[in-house]
């Protein structure tokens, strides 16, 4: 897992979905902000593309029905058309905290339509 904070700006969320990675999960936590989209159908398109497998992220997204057909995970609070702004600013892998969890890079998160748990220690076993 990675973990990123940022409030109203995407910039370090792009940097981050456009490194290739092997099966990244990405925590952001935008501040729970409703007044614009932290991610769209291009970045998650962009994360797929460079094998990230899931988003969560406390703030809102926009394209939601493209965003729902891709092979990605993805949950957020909310939705919103509005792009968000682009001053570059935020933390990379500091821990973030939301919905009562604590999600730290090292960590490993396992998610559904059900739920979201953290653990530090792999729960499953990959075959």
């Amino acid at each position: 897992m990675t973990t990123v904070k940022v409030f109203e700006d995407n910039v370090l969320i792009r940097q981050l979905l456009e490194q290739k990675v092997s099966e990244r999960i990405l925590v952001i936590d935008g501040g729970g902000s409703h007044r614009c989209a932290l991610l769209g159908q291009n970045l998650a398109s962009t994360a797929c593309k460079n094998g990230c497998r899931g988003i969560i992220i406390y703030g809102c997204i926009r394209d939601s029905d493209a965003i729902n057909k891709l092979p990605i995970g993805i949950r957020a609070l909310h939705t919103h058309p509005l792009k968000s702004h682009e001053k570059g600013t935020g933390e990379l892998n500091s821990t973030c905290m939301f919905a009562g969890i604590h999600f730290k890079s090292d960590h490993y998160l396992y998610a559904d339509n059900d739920g979201i748990i953290v653990s530090q220690n792999p729960l499953l076993k990959r075959p």
